[in-house]
Parts: structure tokens; sequence; C-alpha cells
């Protein structure tokens, strides 16, 4: 099993996950944390700034954390097969370990709307 967690300063757990462009991937073996690297993206590979049909160096993970998301993109990451999970938690390690203990205290999506000047390609 592999897991994401969205960490822009590579410290927190970042809220704005369409903008993230750096990924803690965790791979998990038996339960436990097994390896941990940094995937960083280029601003044209966030989801910010790709279609959802768009291939994603994040499709072979198969749980997303993240500190904020709005419900397109969690449609996006289900369609992908990909769990969407927020947390209040900041430590990306801890709301692994939680989320593998069955503890990560979770939040509901947030609901996004779009200003004039926000614009996703299609």
């Amino acid at each position: 099993m592999k897991i994401a967690v969205a960490s822009q300063n590579r410290k927190e757990i970042t809220g704005h996950t369409g903008m993230c462009r750096k990924f803690w991937i965790y791979s998990i073996e038996n339960d436990a944390i097994a390896r941990k690297d940094m995937l960083s993206l280029t601003k044209d590979q966030s989801f910010h700034e790709t279609s959802p049909l768009e291939p994603s160096p994040l499709d072979d993970v198969q749980v997303l954390i993240a500190g904020g998301m709005g419900t397109g993109l969690a449609r996006r990451l289900q369609q992908k097969n990909i769990q969407a999970l927020i947390t209040k938690e900041m430590g990306p390690d801890q709301a692994v370990e939680d989320f593998l203990s069955g503890k990560l205290k979770t939040e509901a999506l947030e609901p996004h709307e779009h200003g004039n000047e926000h614009h996703h390609r299609d």
C-alpha cells in the first residue's frame, strides 16, 4: 500500500491540496511504514493545473491525506480509487501512523466555490 501526504513545506500537512506540489509517499508493508520518499511535482503536474483525465504521478497511491480539499478533487481521487482524507493533524508521520492504527481523526470535505479568477484546465 502507498499513502501520499500533501506537505508543501516538507514539515507539515498542507491545506490546499490542489495547489500542493510536494507529497510524502509512504510505502506500507505489514501495517508499518517501510519507506518514505518525497515526490515533487512541477506546477503543471499539480491537481489544480491538470485535467481529471490526465495521468498523475500520484495515481499509484491508495490513500491521500491532506489538511484540506474541495469536493471536486475528492471525487477525482475517488474515480481513481484513491481514498481522500482530511485531517487537522499537522505531522505527516503522525497522520500516517494514526491512519494505520485506525486513530486518524478526519474532517468533512470542504465545499469549493470558484471565484472569477480561479480556473482549472478542462
